[in-house]
């Protein structure tokens, strides 16, 4: 399983934390011991208990996750007694569900909020399956998941679709209507899945009277809960969730805005942002079809991992927030200063990075991904003499940034390039190590706008769009933007097309393709369709 994942381990600050947190963990034998709870008798539910859908996630050649959560009355607290479920699942060939081929039991528990992850093992690479959960005389909707090629057999092309940042309150979901519509293989979910701010009371865009305590930050796991329970009731949402495979890592909201390790947004007591980060680690687990090396354990959850298709695509996904030292320079915009170029800063861990740079040197695939969150590309800020940069992306990190692309350029990996979320804003970048337009080009960066977040708002065009004059190797830019990127993938060519929905302050908004770029074989850096 090494091609897939690295083994999981244990640093000894992540030890620390979780004597610090202590009750926060939850161990191996303390989930077993689960089973020996109280298991309730006859499931009787006060609503529809899947109101939160299925989903599926993290495909390998032989087996996938499948998700689901239990929660009647999913605005207030889920409404689930305080018991354990059993819930029946069942994989088949259709989509009537009649050519079932696996089937067992897995426990909701109130410890997760009962939700559960199904390990579905024995599975047939390469296929379509479909799927469906059972509480009761309840059923789920039924999902649609498909698992991987077996690594290194010829794969004649993959169909894939990445997305970010879908803040709530700020519109409606229709891009991911038109996403479920598309011909593809996965999904992949590169960061604020949710948002920890209040909610206004009306709702932002969407105006829907909601209880009281969504007007409260999260930092609760009660209130982390709630969030991911109010967004995961959007139908739009839940259609493409149970028609692909997700795969998910999260960038900074899905805790707390600009975090860096174990320092928050606004310098809380190291012991109080853990306590915030445990709940927000557990919350994320609990909603998202992640496998078990996951698992948090206090304030510390693996979730960089590699996935590989065939021996046309391998993806390396990437933790760009609970490792990385703190904004050396500060976090804003500020010049460049000295400790942005301590070569021991780093934006990714000194064990993911070397992760990282071992798996692209192992690597047989045609082309080698790496999910992520942040810009990489330079972003001068400073119009004229002089630079500027935002250091919370890899900007306030270029050490880190040139290590990376340094090792890309002199290993000569294959056909690199990195997608990437967080901006709410479109960039086609070519990645270099000096970003001046002479140097050559090292890999492409594909920045997919914010699915909703910032809504039908002009904020970043006006704002980026003089400086992309000042950066040459942005070869294309808009700022205002929403809907996500779909790549058709080949041997021999990688084609990206801007899907942008028309707006998202009406759940009817139409779709449209805003430009298409293209990769070729063995030719680092982007091309016009």
């Amino acid at each position: 399983m090494e091609r897939f994942y690295s083994e999981h381990w244990l640093s000894t600050k992540a030890k620390r934390r979780r004597f610090l947190m202590g009750a926060g963990v939850m161990s191996a034998s303390a989930i077993a011991s689960l089973w020996t709870h109280k298991v309730i008798a006859k499931s009787r539910f006060s609503a529809y208990p899947f109101s939160l859908g299925v989903a599926s996630g993290d495909p390998l050649q032989d087996s996938v996750i499948l998700w689901t959560r239990l929660a009647p009355d999913p605005l207030n607290g889920g409404g689930m007694p305080p018991f354990n479920v059993p819930v029946h699942w069942q994989v088949a060939l259709d989509e009537n569900m009649k050519k079932v081929v696996l089937r067992g039991v897995a426990l909701a528990t109130p410890e997760f909020a009962h939700s559960v992850h199904v390990d579905v093992r024995g599975l047939q690479p390469n296929r379509w399956y479909w799927y469906q959960f059972r509480v009761g005389n309840e059923l789920s909707p039924i999902g649609r998941t498909r698992t991987a090629p077996t690594p290194g057999t010829w794969l004649n092309q993959l169909n894939f679709a990445f997305v970010t940042c879908q803040k709530w309150e700020d519109g409606y979901y229709s891009a991911y209507r038109h996403l479920a519509e598309e011909d593809l293989d996965l999904v992949f979910h590169l960061g604020d899945y949710i948002y920890e701010y209040g909610i206004p009371a009306q709702g932002g865009v969407r105006n829907v009277s909601l209880p009281k305590q969504y007007e409260e930050e999260t930092k609760t796991l009660e209130q982390y809960r709630l969030r991911y329970a109010l967004y995961k009731t959007d139908p739009d949402l839940q259609k493409a969730h149970a028609l692909f495979p997700f795969v998910v890592t999260w960038d900074d909201h899905e805790v707390d805005n600009d975090y860096t390790d174990e320092i928050s947004e606004n310098n809380d007591p190291v012991e109080q942002f853990f306590r915030r980060r445990t709940a927000a680690y557990q919350a994320y687990y609990e909603h998202l079809p992640l496998r078990q090396f996951s698992l948090p354990q206090g304030a510390d959850m693996h979730l960089y991992r590699r996935l590989t298709f065939g021996d046309l695509a391998e993806f390396s996904v990437l933790d760009t927030r609970q490792y990385r030292n703190d904004q050396p320079c500060g976090d804003g915009e500020t010049p460049r200063c000295s400790a942005a170029l301590d070569p021991l800063k780093t934006m990714l861990g000194t064990q993911q990075e070397r992760w990282l740079l071992d798996g692209l040197d192992r690597s047989q695939a045609r082309w080698n991904i790496l999910a992520q969150q942040v810009l990489m590309a330079e972003l001068d800020h400073k119009l004229g003499a002089g630079e500027i940069f935002w250091n919370d992306s890899w900007d306030g990190y270029p050490l880190a940034r040139n290590r990376i692309l340094s090792h890309i350029a002199n290993r000569k990996i294959a056909n690199p390039v990195v997608i990437t979320g967080d901006w709410h804003s479109t960039f086609v970048n070519n990645l270099k190590l000096d970003f001046k337009d002479s140097n050559p080009t090292i890999a492409a960066e594909f920045v997919t706008p914010s699915l909703t977040s910032n809504g039908d708002a002009e904020v970043y065009g006006p704002y980026y769009g003089p400086m992309i004059p000042e950066n040459p190797h942005i070869k294309f830019f808009d700022g205002d933007r929403r809907g996500y990127f779909r790549v058709n993938l080949n041997h021999e060519r990688w084609q990206t097309d801007l899907r942008i929905v028309t707006t998202v302050s009406r759940p009817d908004a139409s779709i449209y393709n805003l430009a298409s770029f293209v990769v070729e074989n063995g030719r680092p850096g982007v091309q016009d369709a």
